[in-house]
């Protein structure tokens, strides 16, 4: 009975039940949990095929990897911080997938990584030697020059979408919700490379795509696109300490 309970309500996407449920799953129904699982199944399957470009089933492993991590996006999910369990599920099972394949993919590379620790820590032994004063004297002038530099950076990256700092200041979501909401999706967009590739082309969000796996209306994403814009821009650019201010709002 509460399966085509939650079929029909799934129907009509309505967002604030299926939260509600997910938060019932958390807390231990597992009954709930079995229910949502079941009636999540072709959302994770396509998100799934959407990330590996492939179709995927129940046999494939990327399809167990991508169940395990809707399962974790319930056990997490937060509805006073996340903006639906549809939207945190497609970034969770996104993160897990991805982990999952370059995996797969770079074994070889550990041995690298390791021989990298080595000269790091070879490198930090050194450093000790010197004289620490002049040492963290010397970082802090670095680290105030290179974020001078990454403010100059990133204003002339939002000039070439023709945003500025103090648009964005006056656009910025005023409440916490519909700031995280809109962090997510620009996260969303970072990490998918079809739509961020469409962004640097056309300088415009690929609102129809978006709007299809997310529970977030088109004239919601319209009134945050500046925003969006701008978190994406920042997400995937090599500005770390402008990346430090928005570090708690990254999943």
């Amino acid at each position: 009975m509460l399966l085509s309970i939650i079929q029909g309500l799934f129907k009509t996407k309505t967002k604030q039940t299926t939260n509600e449920l997910a938060q019932k799953a958390k807390a231990g129904d597992e009954e709930v949990l079995s229910d949502l699982l079941f009636a999540f199944t072709p959302f994770i399957k396509k998100t799934a095929s959407f990330i590996c470009k492939r179709p995927i089933d129940e046999h494939d492993e990327e399809f167990s990897v991508a169940i395990n991590g809707f399962h974790e996006a319930v056990m997490a999910f937060d509805p006073s911080k996340d903006a639906s369990i549809q939207t945190f599920a497609h970034l969770i099972i996104k993160r897990r997938m991805v982990d999952f394949i370059r995996k797969e993919a770079t074994r070889n590379e550990k041995v690298l990584l390791m021989q990298a620790s080595e000269e790091e820590a070879a490198t930090s032994e050194q450093h000790f030697l010197l004289d620490k004063q002049s040492i963290n004297t010397y970082i802090e002038e670095q680290r105030t020059a290179t974020r001078r530099e990454e403010l100059v950076l990133y204003r002339k990256l939002l000039a070439l979408f023709n945003l500025t700092f103090d648009e964005l200041t006056k656009v910025a979501p005023r409440h916490a919700d519909a700031r995280k909401t809109a962090f997510q999706i620009a996260q969303i967009i970072a990490e998918t490379e079809e739509f961020y590739n469409h962004l640097m082309k056309t300088k415009q969000l690929p609102l129809k795509e978006i709007e299809a796996i997310v529970e977030v209306s088109r004239k919601t994403l319209e009134r945050h696109r500046k925003y969006i814009i701008a978190v994406v821009l920042l997400l995937n650019s090599d500005f770390v300490y402008i990346k430090e201010y928005v570090k708690g709002e990254i999943i």
